[in-house]
């Protein structure tokens, strides 16, 4: 299946260039799975549509970095009474965007502004190719996210709650489609719907002293923002029920032990080391080649849920992918002259 696919690609390449690389034969192969040429249920390649289109996506034009007035970072004054801000690192940290949750009159709860200001920045972000690395922090002391707003939900009828849980779950898999790596840096409390934000993130570094747990079966209910389907695979299934069945809280060094972080650190007096941390996590990721960064996001999170010989297949078309560009080439030079590479993005 990979072969006839990636000879399509060959034929494909000198077709119109996007951000770097050909998506033309992508195009092509998400028509026939979509029905144009044959294709439709029955067509050469319907299993690869969603796929094929999240290729597309991760491969667009990027727009031009907007200045950071204008982006919400909390040096703009207009930004100060959002819950949710949006940063652009500068210098040395360019391609560095950060979210920062700043709702401290209720702990940076999942309320229905909270998550349309963030369902907004992560609209704005992902279309913009500079973002190589993003880092969800936190701007209340103590705490990351401490998940469900249960006093807005008291005032909700019961369809309204299935809405809005359903929109919730919306907002995770927006985090976890983001073509780019992402980063939770907790600094402090993630119940409930705060983890599932977190485990949404392609990475997480946990303050040591940061509380974390889905403990929903506490409050009369059950994980409903992906918390059911993202922790077993994360850490297993046994342990994973184990963990939402007590609704069990951990701290980060807990966290870090089963794996459900990345690194834990020993936290500073302002409350803040989970993001430095973080920040050093995203500059080591900064200088390698965005292009093959997020292709390599896309093969993992895709073929991790097939078989491996499917996973296998999704592997090569998105090394295809990346052969065409300008990044490979510089680093293939970069190796030969004995130099570090220059990676654009290209």
């Amino acid at each position: 299946m990979s072969s006839g696919f990636l000879q399509a690609q060959g034929a494909a390449q000198g077709s119109r260039p996007v951000g770097g690389a050909v998506c033309k034969g992508l195009e092509q192969s998400s028509e026939l799975s979509a029905g144009g040429g044959g294709g439709g249920p029955s067509g050469p390649f319907p299993k690869w549509a969603p796929m094929l289109r999240v290729l597309t996506s991760t491969l667009r034009f990027p727009r031009p970095w907007k200045p950071l007035e204008t982006r919400g970072c909390s040096s703009n004054p207009g930004a100060a009474g959002r819950e949710i801000q949006v940063c652009a690192l500068a210098g040395p940290d360019q391609g560095i965007a950060e979210i920062l949750m700043n709702r401290p009159s209720a702990r940076n709860a999942l309320g229905n502004v909270f998550v349309s200001q963030l369902l907004e920045a992560l609209a704005e972000l992902r279309e913009d190719r500079q973002v190589r690395v993003l880092i969800f922090r936190s701007g209340v002391k103590g705490v990351f996210c401490a998940g469900a707003d249960l006093k807005e939900r008291e005032q909700m009828s019961e369809a309204e709650v299935g809405l809005f849980v359903q929109r919730l779950r919306g907002l995770m898999t927006e985090i976890a489609a983001f073509p780019a790596p992402t980063i939770a840096a907790m600094d402090g409390f993630a119940l409930g719907g705060g983890l599932e934000l977190a485990l949404a993130c392609d990475l997480r570094v946990a303050a040591s002293s940061a509380v974390m747990g889905l403990i929903e079966t506490t409050r009369g209910l059950l994980p409903g923002a992906g918390g059911t389907q993202r922790l077993p695979r994360c850490l297993g299934v046994a342990l994973a029920k184990e963990l939402i069945f007590t609704g069990r809280r951990l701290s980060g060094a807990q966290a870090q032990a089963l794996g459900l972080v990345n690194h834990a650190v020993a936290q500073n007096e302002e409350g803040n080391a989970a993001y430095h941390r973080a920040r050093a996590l995203a500059q080591e990721i900064l200088p390698q080649a965005p292009i093959a960064v997020r292709l390599s996001k896309v093969a993992i999170d895709r073929g991790i849920e097939v078989d491996i010989a499917s996973g296998m297949a999704i592997e090569g078309i998105c090394y295809a992918q990346n052969i065409p560009t300008r990044d490979r080439l510089e680093g293939m030079a970069a190796f030969r002259e004995k130099r570090l590479p220059r990676f654009v993005g290209e």
